[in-house]
Formats: C-alpha cells, structure tokens, sequence
C-alpha cells in the first residue's frame, strides 16, 4: 500500500523557519516525481516544489524560490521542505504527493500526482 505522512508543520512568526517531512511507505522514492504543494482557504492548491531524481528536474514556484528547499534522505525513504524567511502569505495546508517522473514533464501540476498525503498546517504570524 502506498502511503505518504506529512509532519513538521505549526506556527512560526514571520521570518521564521520550519522543515516538512514527507515519509513514503510502499514505494521508493527515487523511483518517482514527488511534489509539495499547498492550499489556502479559498485558494486553488498550489505546486510548490517538485522533484524527480531519475530526470534530475527540480521545480519551485516562483513565490518560494530562495526561501524553500527540496531534499531528500533515500535510506529514510523520506523527502523534505525546508521553509526559510517564512511569511504570512505562506499559511496553508501543505501537502505532499507522488506521480512517474514523466508527470514534471508538465511542470509541478496538481492533477498529475496520483498518491498524497493527509497534509501539515503551516501557520505565520506576522
């Protein structure tokens, strides 16, 4: 069964600092595109960052570029955000989620990952 586990979400005052696990069972990582995305109230899910190590592509959305950080610890099966210079428009449910790593082929797109996770609330207070 593949399953995805989000953690390492809270609050944080702005300017603040926070690292989002990811941690896969069922399936390995490098086998596949995995990607962070976020939801705000009223707000369309969002693709913040996608990775896929067998076509070595890594995708940020504009927003986040310089400030967040993909990474991943194979032997852990577990990939990871870190969220730096944190700001209040960053407050959302992050999510993370799997797909072939032909799905980044159309850049770091919600429709195209097929396993996700329950999701972690980033808070920041300004």
């Amino acid at each position: 069964e593949v399953r995805l586990v989000e953690s390492g979400g809270g609050l944080v005052q702005a300017g603040g600092s926070l690292r989002l696990s990811c941690a896969a069972t069922g399936f390995t990582f490098d086998d596949y595109a995995i990607g962070w995305f976020r939801q705000a109230p009223g707000k369309d899910r969002e693709g913040v960052s996608c990775f896929s190590s067998s076509d070595g592509i890594t995708y940020y959305a504009n927003s986040v570029k310089g400030r967040f950080t993909i990474s991943g610890d194979n032997p852990k099966n577990t990939m990871y955000l870190q969220l730096n210079s944190l700001k209040p428009e960053d407050t959302a449910v992050y999510y993370c989620a799997a797909a072939s790593p032909a799905a980044l082929g159309s850049g770091c797109r919600s429709e195209y990952f097929g396993a996700w996770g329950q999701g972690t609330q980033v808070t920041v207070s300004s």
